[in-house]
């Protein structure tokens, strides 16, 4: 099993702020896409659409202003099983966002690609928390000719 795993750093927020932006409906709907639906406690499922494809997670777990962790259930087949951590600390005037999309079954093209939507959606999420507006899909950069 390989993994995707980030780290970024929101200045001048507040655990609750960043806690917020990813794990809530609308504060996900400021950063990843716009049309994000569902239940964001723990047992609900979040709906991500993007165009193109759809994924569903189900929340496992949350506590609030220290960590998020989804499994996915539906959406592109090297996604489904995998899970989505989020991680929260205070360092200083920022709260770090330890981020992971675990349990990859095998290191592919598609993950690199996944790699890197993931940063630039991370970017999108300190954007949000620091100035107020995101860049969710479909406002989001478009890396390649996958978007």
């Amino acid at each position: 099993m390989v993994d995707i795993i980030h780290r970024v750093g929101v200045q001048g927020a507040t655990l609750d702020d960043v806690y917020a932006a990813v794990a809530t409906v609308d504060g996900l709907a400021g950063w990843w896409t716009a049309d994000t639906t569902g239940d964001a406690g723990v047992g609900g499922l979040l709906e991500f659409r993007f165009g193109p494809g759809d994924i569903e997670m189900v929340v496992l777990e949350q506590e609030p202003g220290v960590s998020v962790l989804w499994e996915v259930v539906d959406g592109p087949p090297e996604w489904i099983g995998t899970t989505v951590r989020w991680e929260l600390k205070q360092e200083g005037d920022y709260v770090i966002v330890l981020f992971a999309h675990e349990g990859w079954k095998e290191r592919v093209e598609f993950m690199s690609h996944c790699s890197t939507k993931w940063a630039t959606f991370l970017m999108s999420l300190k954007q949000l928390v620091e100035t107020g507006t995101g860049a969710p899909a479909p406002a989001d950069v478009q890396i390649s000719d996958w978007h």
